[in-house]
């Protein structure tokens, strides 16, 4: 599958639980939508996935990357009731680096 850097840099980073990496991968304005909450900018960003990674552990595998619906579909796993489960990450990308994602299931 061929992926946009920055996405296969944010997969990295959550399958290695490196929240500073994967926070390097949005941009310093983005937005991040996670189960109806909306986390605005890097600072939100980083301690969403800190406190994501802490107590689930997720794990990603991109599954299919749509570029026309810059949708990326993956199984994600973890610590948490249904897992794995294929979650649509709707992405839109700036100059190299995530403005938006909104995580959806």
């Amino acid at each position: 599958m061929n992926l946009p850097k920055v996405i296969t840099d944010l997969t990295n980073a959550q399958n290695n639980f490196d929240s500073i990496s994967y926070t390097d991968c949005f941009s310093e304005t983005a937005v991040v939508i996670d189960e109806g909450i909306t986390y605005n900018g890097k600072k939100e960003i980083k301690s969403w996935i800190e406190k994501a990674n802490q107590e689930f552990q997720v794990t990603m595998k991109p599954l299919k990357y749509s570029v026309s619906e810059k949708i990326l579909k993956a199984e994600v796993s973890g610590n948490f009731p249904g897992s794995p489960i294929v979650l649509s990450y709707h992405l839109e990308i700036n100059e190299g680096l995530i403005q938006s994602l909104k995580i959806t299931g």
